[in-house]
């Protein structure tokens, strides 16, 4: 079933910001696992929403990062990246983090994984791609618990 204002039945609409604590707080309230794909001021986000899950009792979160964030020097454009991962590394959750390079709007399911601490892959992945990765974290979120990867094309 639908609901008249396209959402299916069952399903919530929640409108906030990840910059407010309430609003993060109310929104996780139930909820198995987070999923973090964001931009702004991720810095402040990530340790929002590390409060909110913590206050709403949620323990798996699912973060999207970037590709080279663990480059010396760290380019200034990429430092807000490293922050969201530091982050959620070290809030003590069941965190699985994705650095993805460049996201392209091709169909093709075409991926590899490379953890952190090995050389990145790099080369840009399709959304379809990311979307599967995450959509089997959500399907058995006991997967990769602990992992920061490196997700690329083939």
């Amino acid at each position: 079933d639908t609901l008249s204002d396209g959402l299916k039945a069952g399903h919530r609409f929640i409108q906030g910001s990840a910059l407010n604590i309430d609003d993060l707080t109310a929104a996780m309230a139930g909820q198995d696992v987070v999923y973090v794909n964001l931009a702004g001021d991720l810095a402040a986000m990530a340790t929002n929403i590390v409060q909110a899950m913590k206050a709403a009792g949620v323990r798996r979160v699912i973060a999207v990062s970037s590709i080279g964030i663990y480059s010396e020097p760290l380019p200034t454009m990429l430092k807000p990246y490293r922050a969201l991962a530091d982050t959620i590394e070290q809030s003590g959750l069941d965190y699985t983090i994705l650095r993805p390079d460049w996201f392209t709007y091709g169909r093709e399911i075409d991926y590899a994984l490379t953890p952190k601490g090995q050389a990145e892959r790099g080369g840009a992945v399709s959304r379809a791609s990311i979307a599967d990765f995450v959509c089997r974290l959500f399907a058995d979120p006991a997967q990769y618990i602990g992992e920061n990867l490196n997700i690329s094309k083939v």
